[in-house]
């Protein structure tokens, strides 16, 4: 008997390029997560057709219509996922603060990616934030959602380095195509119960690297390949 898939619904605002690695790594039959339900609170989000073209039910709780009542979309949005028997939420782009109520309801549950190495950089803007801070690395991290924005307990983390000459678009598209590594692989974790919630922290069952980054890297300009 083939073991049973956690139920998974992906929540987006815009174009679904993390999407689209989720549904190619879910087509994997020993994939533990099923992308059982894409939702937008925006009717014009291009990602809504990503998951219609895989076959994947793709349905819109418009926001704007709710204004300040908050409560009333998350209602809304949250009969869809109860209608839909999802077990996991996963934030792939999904521009709205969620409040407290509906964090707690989804404790453990409900995943999110940052274009940042948190701590650093939380919120918008964060490679034109990385840029002027001059830092010489910069990545994303995928973490649980707790109330607080970008707060929750990392997942994983994937850093690239910050060269000379780049813009915002070329450390975007850097970060991005880490991000469509480290995204599929921390829902596979938690659908799977690989990394799950102990004490406020993240217990991980997976294997981990070794090694270290470094940017720049020892050696150039006649240095010492070893710093003491």
């Amino acid at each position: 008997m083939a073991e049973l898939k956690r139920r998974a619904a992906v929540l987006i605002s815009g174009r679904g390029s993390n999407l689209g690695a989720l549904i190619a790594a879910a087509r994997h039959p020993a994939y533990p997560a099923e992308l059982a339900l894409v939702l937008s609170n925006r009717a014009d989000a291009a990602g809504l057709d990503r998951a219609r073209e895989a076959g994947i039910p793709a349905e819109v709780v418009e926001s704007r219509p709710f204004g300040r009542d908050r409560a009333g979309f998350e209602a809304a949005l949250g009969a869809r996922l109860e209608a839909a028997g999802i077990g996991l939420v996963v934030l792939a782009g999904f521009m709205r603060v969620l409040t407290e109520g509906f964090v707690a309801a989804w404790a453990g549950r409900m995943i999110n990616i940052h274009p940042s190495l948190l701590p650093a950089f939380p919120g918008l803007d964060t490679h034109a934030r990385a840029l002027a801070a001059g830092v010489r690395l910069h990545g994303c991290t995928v973490h649980f959602v707790t109330p607080g924005v970008d707060e929750g307990p990392i997942i994983a983390q994937a850093a690239v380095p910050v060269l000379p000459g780049d813009d915002e678009a070329a450390l975007a598209a850097r970060v991005l195509a880490q991000e469509h590594r480290i995204f599929p692989a921390a829902l596979a974790w938690a659908a799977s119960g690989a990394a799950r919630l102990e004490g406020g922290r993240v217990v991980l069952d997976a294997p981990m690297a070794g090694g270290a980054l470094a940017n720049p890297l020892p050696g150039g300009a006649g240095l010492p390949t070893e710093i003491p």
